[in-house]
């Protein structure tokens, strides 16, 4: 740990002084001279105005189809002489306007709100506001205000779209099942095994290299991990982290540790244990006598097979005859085949992945996966598992006939699979895997619920506090475009998708954050802190609680160090503290985003995160050095005279002239709770 993160030289501090810190001080003072100024006077002021779907500007998130939304928006007091919602209605493919009305000012005068309301139906609609000071107009969508009006970036309202309580409230723990803790070694994949045609494995040693030795693959050394070793591990995940959602990596049938060439799903790898255990630890983890209530989600691999399944079987392991072997197989029509039995259609380039064919709809293979009442889909879903909810592989490549999806049959079939699971369990989870904007699949109400945000958390963070994307390559941004980054990806999608976005710092198939860090525990502090803080669901991928290293796939699979697994870590010990308050206030998890400090020179970013009940400022600070920060809180209607705590520390600010002053380590944070 490096002195200078929190102490600088007293020659370093001046010329911080000197050089950056008036900087922060020019942007974060309150505005109190502009805010007066505010007046009918033909110019609207921007740094007023805002509205996003938080309960105090939103009636009804998630409204049905009877229940109409009443909209506030807010602007400087007297600043504006109107204001419309300018919504766009899919019933009629028509533009409406509803009046919005002033209704009252904020607790500290500054600000004044209007509403509007719009209408119940069963249609899908979208909205942005006209804002007029006279002749002047300003327009406002979910990037924020501009002078001319856009249609591309509006806030949606879909009834009868509802994503799951429990994502949005909760905290993931993603778990490579091989690598995380073997409980039960009698069932150990030992060195030598014949995983298929010929392929031996490798076992090695806990804690050893996970790249293979000469003569061995990758995808084939083994390390013991199984469905048990999670089970012990509970206490660790729900007690001393407080994750309550564990999501797993394939635990089906499949002769490699990955498990997505998968070879029957309808039963658990042996080495991973039995269905039986699977049926123990899912009920464990629901439990409420271990820790916070759970909740599970299983990797469903749903693209393709591997060669060796049932309905392909390249090796003639099973007694049936598979499309491989015979094209009077009943399951000869689940693959596209170019040249039978040798050339077919395949998941990528690898001839081990054969690729799905969904065919048209009503077909054989939708029954199997996920509409049937014995479909692989609901059999988990439904009792004796109950698990609740899938994370999709490569779904955008789903398609019939050996097409790469992205088209109207991908979306079909990822329609029907909604209808099918929600007609299991309404409040499951359907998380699709996605590294761009997934909005074709997130923003429309009838497929996904929400997706892996690689786009809009992964990628700005890693550039943004390592100075590399998540390849490890080196990509710095600053401040102010990590902001607008945000706001855009933000934009994509529905709020309560945004909700339940999967945000990860590293998972299974890119480098992990502590390697692109350089090892620096600091800049995983700094992660923590945006995580817990952000919007959406923070998804732990195991050992980055700790700054655990690892390089591109197979290195970012390594064991995890049980030696670090407790909360004399400091960045364990972080993380459970940042868990707790993300707990305790709603406002962290499902409250408004409002931008208060972006600041490309001091390397300060500062936001708020607030509801009917609490207002927090959260601070970060990207530099080495330790800084004072005045944070600009009247923006958040925070009242002077009033206090704000900073939950880590336990220091309470008196806010004055609409600002608190608070020093920040650096590459840490402080979390203000009114």
């Amino acid at each position: 740990m490096m002195n200078n993160k929190k102490y600088p030289s007293f020659f370093v501090k001046v010329l911080y002084v000197s050089i950056g810190l008036l900087g922060v001080l020019s942007v974060c003072l309150p505005q109190t001279s502009v805010v007066q100024a505010a007046a009918p006077d033909n110019n609207v002021m921007w740094s007023g105005l805002f509205h996003d779907q938080g309960q105090l500007y939103d009636s009804n998130l998630e409204p049905t189809d009877t229940q109409s939304v009443t909209l506030k928006f807010r602007t400087y007091t007297n600043d504006i002489t109107t204001a419309n919602i300018r919504y766009y209605d899919s019933a009629d493919s028509t533009y409406h306007w509803a009046a919005m009305s002033k209704v009252g000012n904020d607790a500290t005068g500054k600000f004044e709100f209007w509403q509007g309301t719009i209408p119940a139906s069963s249609s899908t609609k979208h909205y942005h506001f006209q804002i007029n000071d006279g002749s002047k107009t300003v327009w406002y969508d979910a990037k924020g205000p501009s002078d001319t009006e856009g249609t591309t970036r509006d806030f949606y309202i879909i009834p009868n779209f509802k994503t799951p309580d429990w994502m949005k409230n909760g905290v993931m723990y993603q778990i490579f099942p091989d690598r995380f803790n073997n409980g039960d070694t009698s069932n150990d994949v030992q060195t030598g095994d014949d995983r298929y045609n010929g392929n031996l494995a490798e076992k090695k040693a806990w804690g050893s290299s996970v790249v293979a030795d000469t003569g061995y693959s990758n995808s084939l050394v083994f390390f013991g991990g199984d469905l048990e070793g999670i089970n012990q591990k509970l206490g660790y995940i729900k007690q001393t982290l407080g994750a309550n959602i564990i999501y797993m990596n394939p635990i089906f049938k499949a002769p490699t540790n990955h498990k997505y060439d998968t070879e029957d799903y309808l039963t658990v790898d042996p080495a991973f244990g039995s269905n039986t255990l699977l049926q123990t630890l899912i009920s464990n983890i629901h439990s409420t006598t271990n820790g916070p209530k759970g909740y599970v989600v299983l990797d469903g691999v749903f693209n393709h097979t591997g060669d060796t399944h049932q309905w392909f079987d390249k090796y003639n392991k099973w007694p049936t005859l598979g499309a491989y072997e015979s094209q009077t197989s009943s399951w000869s029509n689940y693959y596209t085949f170019q040249t039978w039995p040798t050339t077919f259609s395949t998941f990528g380039t690898s001839t081990r992945l054969p690729k799905l064919n969904y065919g048209s709809t009503g077909s054989a293979l939708r029954n199997d996966m996920y509409n049937n009442s014995g479909s692989v889909a609901k059999t988990y879903l439904g009792a004796p598992y109950s698990i609740d909810g899938w994370r999709l592989d490569a779904p955008q490549y789903a398609d019939a006939n050996g097409g790469n999806g992205s088209n109207s049959t991908n979306h079909t079939i990822w329609k029907e699979f909604r209808n099918a699971v929600k007609s299991v369990n309404p409040n499951a989870e359907i998380l699709g895997e996605y590294w761009g904007n997934a909005s074709a699949w997130a923003s429309t109400g009838d497929q996904w619920d929400g997706a892996t945000n690689f786009d809009g958390f992964t990628q700005p963070v890693s550039e943004w506090i390592t100075g590399k994307d998540y390849s490890n390559n080196t990509a710095s941004i600053p401040t102010t475009q990590f902001d607008s980054w945000l706001l855009g990806t933000r934009a994509n999608y529905p709020t309560n998708v945004q909700q339940v976005m999967s945000n990860h710092l590293g998972n299974h198939d890119i480098t992990r954050f502590g390697t692109r860090a350089g090892g620096d525990i600091w800049k995983t502090y700094l992660a923590l802190f945006f995580q817990m803080t952000y919007v959406g669901t923070p998804t732990i991928y195991y050992g980055d609680e700790y700054g655990i290293q690892g390089g591109a796939d197979p290195d970012n699979r390594r064991t995890f160090d049980w030696t670090q697994g407790t909360t004399s870590n400091s960045a364990v010990s972080l993380t459970q503290k940042l868990i707790s308050i993300r707990n305790q206030y709603p406002a962290l998890r499902t409250g408004s985003f409002m931008t208060l400090i972006a600041d490309d020179s001091t390397k300060i970013y500062s936001y708020g995160r607030f509801d009917n009940t609490n207002r927090i400022a959260v601070v970060l600070n990207n530099d080495s050095f330790r800084k004072s920060v005045t944070v600009p809180v009247w923006q958040l209607s925070v009242t002077d005279g009033s206090t704000l705590t900073d939950k880590i520390t336990g220091t309470v600010y008196t806010v004055q002239s609409g600002s608190v002053t608070v020093s920040v380590d650096g590459h840490y944070g402080a979390i203000l709770a009114q």
